[in-house]
């Protein structure tokens, strides 16, 4: 996918900050990405990772616009009062984070948008990085209308029973069962979380109950493989595990 265009074709997008009506009809901001001149179009909801709605989730969606996906990307984080996406992201640790009930609500309301809008094909996949991946895997089982849910080493999907909380309930791994769509994983193997025994325990999982994914995996690798703004960077993990995600998204979703 990287390089493959047409210098000759026209290129062109349009990304802007959107009201949207999440969990419970509460009014959040979402930003939201699309190619301009370009019908049946897939969709992808990308679901913040904890360090906030910011500035590598927003490059993030267009980066994936470049490849004619529409792209929305809510602020989860919205209850939490507005500022910079540090500040914002502090005072949602502080408050024991964004519940998995209205993270969930928020997404559903990104999936029916983007399907409704008329540059869609009907196609839309999710995608989440960090505690994102988590949100991810839980989208995938427990909501509607996915059609293909992408983890980037999402820690979290496997909890200890001192682990839950009143945001966090119950495992996402306690609903592996009910995964309604195809699932690609990408981890480090230099990761704690999770850890490559935790993703031994799901692959697992996913293997006895007969679901569709795929998982790679990267030795020298740890959390983040794809922050380039962060130590934890990985050049060549993270360019190929992108182009193995474009091209599981392109698999379902195109």
């Amino acid at each position: 996918m990287w390089n493959d265009f047409d210098t000759a074709s026209y290129g062109g997008m349009i990304a802007e900050t959107v009201s949207l009506k999440g969990y419970n009809g509460d009014t959040i901001n979402a930003y939201y990405s699309r190619p301009l001149n370009v019908q049946n179009c897939p969709t992808l909801v990308l679901i913040p990772h904890m360090p906030g709605w910011d500035e590598y989730c927003r490059e993030a969606a267009r980066r994936f616009t470049e490849h004619n996906y529409a792209v929305i990307c809510p602020n989860i984080y919205a209850r939490f009062g507005s500022g910079k996406p540090a500040d914002v992201a502090k005072k949602a640790r502080e408050e024991g984070g964004a519940k998995d009930e209205t993270v969930m609500g928020d997404v559903q309301a990104s999936i029916d948008f983007v399907k409704s809008q008329p540059i869609s094909n009907g196609k839309t996949g999710v995608i989440g990085m960090c505690s994102g991946g988590r949100h991810t895997f839980l989208a995938a089982c427990t909501l509607e209308g996915i059609d293909a849910a992408a983890d980037l080493w999402g820690g979290g999907v496997i909890q200890k029973e001192e682990e839950l909380s009143p945001a966090r309930p119950k495992a996402p791994f306690d609903f592996a069962e009910n995964l309604s769509c195809p699932l690609i994983g990408i981890f480090g193997n230099d990761d704690r979380h999770p850890g490559p025994e935790e993703v031994n325990i799901l692959e697992e999982k996913l293997k006895e109950l007969g679901k569709e994914y795929e998982f790679h995996r990267y030795d020298g690798a740890g959390h983040g493989i794809w922050y380039y703004d962060k130590p934890m960077y990985r050049q060549e993990a993270a360019m190929d595990s992108q182009e193995k995600v474009f091209a599981f998204f392109e698999k379902y979703l195109r």
